[in-house]
């Protein structure tokens, strides 16, 4: 057998740039690389002789270079992905709440964290966390929760092994997610004689798992005996590339369809089967199916807390769950009856088992009167002078956007907003990281989604309390000259759980500034900020000037940023459900009071399967 000698490094490196997908493009499309002393020697050696085949893109923070990978991965519906290496302790860690995002979201993304010395010789060395009751313990161990394979590289050869493991996950629907190889420092420059042939080209296909003949003919026979149907479209009919699929399902019985965050954009806002988002962020039309629906058909959905409304939406007693999902684990939640398969091909096969089964579609009108209540929000203010609304905001880049547009955020005020008003019109257009909420997901998430789709309009939607958080891939974004537009709405704190924080009867406290323990309200310049950092940057005072802005933005080279002071409250919340948070059940607050005995009346609506 023919060999060729290679440090663990440049094997490793080799191995991944001969993985591809169907598309015959490389499954790893680059490597996102913060050097330190666990990785510059070892692995940076290896990727400066791989670049022109595996480039790696400098990124200013471990743990936003990683989302603007998982972005990259999401965007594609998981058909490519990217590595990210950091050095060991702080550099690693730092990666952990990016690997706590892809585990939830299952995305693929490929973690290097260098490690200690495998040989122990210099113990401890710099950055090394010490377990006095473990010797074999680093900071890496803690991937392994927020890991669906983790690994710890401390021979050469147990690459042969690590490594097809490592893809097999990332590219498997039922386990995709995050992989961590944590690679001991030391061992990456320890040289080895690797087959050859491990080297050879694989391609790694979708694998679709068909729906198991037992399962198909119970769901079947559910479907077929329902009055009041709906379906609740996930993200997994993305991944799935199911999209026509749910269309014919849903057209070929007339059965009604309600979007999760992650499922939004699956069928045109305007077909007359989308009756929008559905649960706590969701739409009046949505949820009035959701609470008289006698079967609930899941599909690839994880049936989150602010999908069900933390399972009180549903609320026809004898109603039927059943879940269509490629991972068992979500097909069983709640007993609900699974259907254990890809989501295109098992929605084909379960037509065909309905074949001359329909449904009566509701009135056309809960989706009218939604949407004429949502239109009026959208419309700019009257008053030049008043703080414009989150939701004027939304319609204002509504009016502004095209079929190229890509909207996208994760945590704050807007992802209620965008879910309940966002207009989508095309598979992939909205962009919402919502299983992790993860602050600070935002501007490097544009990035990754530009960086996938460089043909895609990205406007990327952020709060100023998710901009302070994390922001320094901005300057990645100016150097590398990727273009995307970065609304910030300054509404001077936390504004969304400033009003959580309201409605369980609590007092306004420590989230926006002005409750806070400061000696000075800050006056921060967004727009000077954003500008210091190499973006094209406007601080506008009116939705007028924000739509002037908005119209400049395709011009524009590298990130554009425009600011917007908008109002933290809420004169009129539009649809919506109930969401479980701790109320406390005891207060001397009359308001909080108030709040526990609401709390008590909603639980008893929640199913506790």
């Amino acid at each position: 057998m023919a060999t060729i000698r290679l440090t663990a490094a440049q094997a490793m490196v080799r191995y991944l740039a001969a993985q591809k997908n169907e598309d015959g493009d490389r499954f790893l499309a680059g490597v996102w690389a913060i050097f330190g002393h666990g990785n510059v020697v070892g692995l940076g050696e290896a990727l400066h002789g791989i670049q022109d085949d595996l480039p790696t893109y400098r990124g200013q923070n471990e743990q936003s270079m990683a989302h603007a990978a998982i972005a990259y991965a999401k965007q594609l519906g998981r058909k490519r992905a990217m590595a990210v290496t950091s050095s060991i302790g702080p550099g690693a860690l730092n990666m952990v709440t990016a690997a706590g995002l892809a585990h939830v979201n299952r995305l693929p993304v490929l973690f290097i964290p260098g490690d200690v010395f495998a040989h122990r010789g210099p113990d401890p060395v710099l950055q090394q966390i010490e377990d006095f009751g473990d010797g074999s313990m680093t900071a890496n161990d803690c991937f392994r929760p927020v890991s669906r394979y983790f690994d710890r590289i401390t021979r050469p050869e147990q690459l042969l092994t690590a490594l097809p493991r490592a893809l097999r996950v990332m590219t498997d629907p039922a386990e995709c997610g995050p992989v961590t190889l944590s690679f001991c420092q030391d061992v990456q420059g320890e040289a080895f004689d690797y087959p050859e042939e491990f080297f050879a080209e694989k391609v790694w296909r979708l694998r679709r798992v068909q729906p198991d003949p037992v399962e198909l003919d119970a769901v079947a026979a559910i479907l077929k005996a329902a009055k009041r149907p709906v379906i609740v479209a996930g993200g997994g009919v993305h991944y799935a590339f199911a999209t026509d699929a749910l269309r014919a399902f849903a057209e070929a019985h007339q059965i009604p369809v309600v979007e999760t965050q992650a499922g939004k954009s699956a069928m045109p806002w305007d077909h007359a089967l989308n009756f929008g988002p559905v649960g706590v962020t969701g739409a009046s039309s949505a949820n009035a199916i959701c609470e008289n629906a006698d079967v609930v058909f899941g599909v690839g959905t994880r049936f989150q807390d602010f999908t069900t409304g933390s399972w009180s939406l549903f609320k026809e007693p004898n109603r039927k769950l059943i879940s269509l999902n490629v991972a068992a684990y979500d097909a069983m939640k709640h007993g609900a009856e699974p259907l254990c398969a890809d989501a295109r091909d098992g929605l084909v096969a379960l037509a065909k088992a309905l074949e001359g089964k329909s449904f009566a579609a509701p009135s056309a009108k809960l989706k009218a009167d939604w949407f004429a209540a949502a239109d009026a929000a959208c419309v700019a203010p009257g008053e030049q002078n008043a703080l414009a609304t989150d939701q004027q905001v939304v319609g204002a880049v509504q009016r502004a956007s095209g079929e190229d547009t890509v909207v996208m955020c994760a945590a704050g005020t807007m992802p209620g907003e965008l879910h309940k008003l966002w207009k989508s019109t095309r598979p992939m257009s909205y962009h919402m990281e919502y299983g992790f909420s993860c602050m600070g997901y935002e501007i490097a998430g544009a990035m990754g989604i530009k960086m996938a789709q460089p043909e895609r309009d990205v406007i990327c939607f952020a709060g100023d309390g998710t901009y302070m958080m994390m922001n320094s891939e901005m300057a990645t974004a100016a150097m590398l000259g990727i273009s995307f537009t970065v609304v910030i709405t300054d509404n001077r704190g936390y504004g969304c759980i400033n009003r959580l924080q309201m409605g369980t009867g609590g007092a306004e406290f420590n989230n926006l500034y002005a409750h806070s323990r400061v000696e000075a309200q800050p006056q921060i310049d967004f727009a000077a900020h954003a500008g210091s950092m190499g973006a094209t940057s406007v601080k506008v005072s009116s939705i007028a000037e924000f739509e002037a802005a908005l119209a400049k933005r395709r011009s524009v080279k590298g990130p554009y940023v425009i600011v917007i002071d908008t109002t933290p409250y809420h004169d009129h919340p539009l649809g919506g459900t109930w969401w479980e948070v701790g109320v406390p059940e005891v207060s001397v607050r009359p308001s909080v009071n108030e709040a526990r005995a609401n709390y008590e009346t909603k639980r008893k609506d929640q199913a506790r399967i």
